[in-house]
């Protein structure tokens, strides 16, 4: 079950998995908020390297995400496939100059400009996405939340990003039991049925899945319940991992990073790189 829970957690012992919850948290808004306001390309490329070298530093592996990154990527192409289908000419007019390299038909033509604008909103997916995945992937659910709760969160708020994070995999594990059991029954669901049959099985999964998720979270809220969760007003965490020089250290370089973003507004007159005048 292991290479099935994606997005879970996985233990390990890398620079990003000793740094403080929190403080990766930080890094997370910062860094995600600088990526997606700017569509400077130099930026963006920078940026892109950059979250693809912590990918390689934090040690997570292609069998762990491969579902995930593909799902990701068909709907990343989608979105940029209706983005040119409904406005092929909106790139002209934001960078003011019109470089026809097809001819196509009616206003379906294919510009520079159309393709660069496109070309900065797949820099964006590669500048994000790596930099969540690798959040939800090395860091651990409940020293996150002790580490929001010392940050001056409320430890109920702190508890139930906690349970989400942990729930992410329960349901992943509930999705492939439920296949499995699925395909027992004949209901081909692997690689080797056909794309309409998958997609029927799939279908087949959510309503039960999402019975054994109401049931769960039943269970886990009566259980609190029981235990008087939310009487005190503080609560004591059995891990909490304390801040360290390297928390300080990377939250103040995701913050000279979001500088240098957003002063390119100043650099380039407005949010867009134009290298076209």
């Amino acid at each position: 079950m292991s290479d099935q829970q994606i997005l879970g957690y996985i233990p390990e012992n890398t620079p990003i998995h000793r740094l403080n919850g929190a403080s990766k948290l930080i890094c997370l808004i910062l860094l995600s908020v600088a990526c997606m306001t700017t569509f400077d390309t130099r930026f963006l490329i920078f940026m892109s390297l950059f979250s693809l070298a912590l990918f390689k530093v934090s040690h997570i592996k292609w069998r762990q995400i491969s579902f995930v990154l593909k799902f990701i990527f068909f709907f990343s192409l989608l979105n940029i496939v209706a983005v040119y289908l409904f406005s092929p000419e909106y790139g002209v007019d934001l960078y003011g100059s019109r470089t026809v390299l097809v001819e196509g038909i009616g206003r379906y033509t294919i510009t520079s400009e159309q393709l660069f604008y496109e070309f900065n909103l797949i820099l964006k997916y590669f500048c994000t996405i790596p930099l969540a995945l690798i959040f939800l992937l090395t860091t651990n659910p409940s020293e996150f939340a002790s580490s929001l709760n010392r940050i001056g969160i409320s430890y109920k708020i702190s508890y139930a990003v906690a349970l989400a994070m942990r729930y992410i995999p329960d349901i992943q594990e509930d999705f492939y039991s439920i296949s499995q059991a699925q395909q027992a029954r004949g209901f081909e669901m692997s690689k080797k049925g056909r794309l309409l049959s998958r997609i029927k099985g799939i279908a087949r999964i959510i309503l039960p899945l999402i019975f054994s998720s109401l049931d769960r979270i039943e269970v886990i809220s009566t259980a609190m319940e029981l235990r008087r969760f939310g009487k005190n007003k503080k609560r004591t965490w059995y891990a909490e991992r304390p801040y360290q020089k390297m928390d300080y250290f990377v939250v103040i370089v995701a913050i000279v990073i979001s500088i240098i973003s957003f002063s390119l507004f100043y650099v380039n007159g407005s949010r867009f790189y134009n290298p076209f005048h």
